[in-house]
């Protein structure tokens, strides 16, 4: 397996579009986004520009709205072009709330399967 990126199992494409919608709703939840701004705040999460771009994160800020986790509006640019602005709905910040549990039983998941595999590898080392 190679370093870097490919850990994340970005082959994996829709479960790391469920951690990019979790990712976006966390982000919504203290304020409004747009486009280009929640791309850099994407970062913060491990996500790539190479991954991530503007048409993809559009896509699935359409799904949320379509699903009623999100909502939008054109927001006057001032000197610039208007620009759409998403932030998180009720529906939404229930769903954030059900994913935070759910992940919260992965990592403990995730935490004793590392455990076991280094309880595993000390063992050889000392051999």
């Amino acid at each position: 397996m190679e370093q870097g990126h490919d850990l994340f199992c970005t082959s994996k494409h829709h479960m790391m579009e469920r951690f990019l919608e979790v990712c976006l709703l966390l982000l919504l939840y203290d304020e409004t986004g747009y486009g280009y701004g929640l791309i850099e705040k994407l970062v913060h999460f491990g996500f790539s520009q190479e991954e991530l771009n503007v048409s993809t994160l559009y896509r699935t800020l359409r799904k949320m709205e379509k699903e009623g986790l999100v909502s939008s509006l054109w927001e006057e640019g001032g000197q610039g072009p208007r620009r759409r602005v998403y932030e998180i709905t009720e529906a939404g910040k229930k769903n954030l709330d059900q994913w935070a549990g759910i992940l919260t039983i992965r990592k403990a998941r995730i935490e004793k399967l590392l455990l076991k595999y280094e309880e595993k590898t000390q063992n050889e080392r000392r051999r």
